[in-house]
């Protein structure tokens, strides 16, 4: 389901926006940190300006979330995603120029993983901050 964009701008199946007040506060911290500090810093550095900026605007988060990989009932590996914002959205960061299908699957893989219904992949690049909405439909 990750390579069907619908009208929203989301990947997935979904017609509404899913948490959009909540999406839109996310973006926006983390356009306030892009703005902020430019471009061409490493992601743990975004990583950290954007867990201030969060707890600024009271936004509830985890960092650095541990995610397992179950086959049948055996763990067989880990993820680690870079927040779980108010137990509702994954949020990766990116530093790159411009995303591949890999970081559209990692973040997909860490929603399935997670059971959580939204992701939001953050990518900072040369001009500005970018991102995309990932729907997980199995939720």
């Amino acid at each position: 389901m990750i390579n069907k964009n619908n009208a929203n701008g989301e990947i997935g199946e979904q017609k509404e926006i899913v948490y959009k007040t909540l999406s839109f506060d996310v973006i926006g911290a983390a356009y306030k940190v892009s703005n902020t500090l430019g471009w061409g810093l490493s992601e743990r550095s975004y990583q950290k300006a954007l867990a201030t900026e969060f707890e600024k605007r009271k936004i509830k988060f985890q960092r650095e979330v541990y995610i397992p990989i179950h086959y049948e009932a055996v763990n067989i590996g880990r993820y680690f995603a870079d927040f779980i914002v108010e137990d509702k959205i994954i949020l990766e960061l990116k530093v790159v120029s411009q995303l591949g299908y890999v970081h559209l699957r990692q973040l997909f893989q860490y929603l399935r993983g997670a059971g959580i219904r939204l992701g939001i992949l953050i990518y900072f690049t040369k001009d500005v901050v970018k991102y995309r909405r990932v729907v997980n439909p199995e939720v």
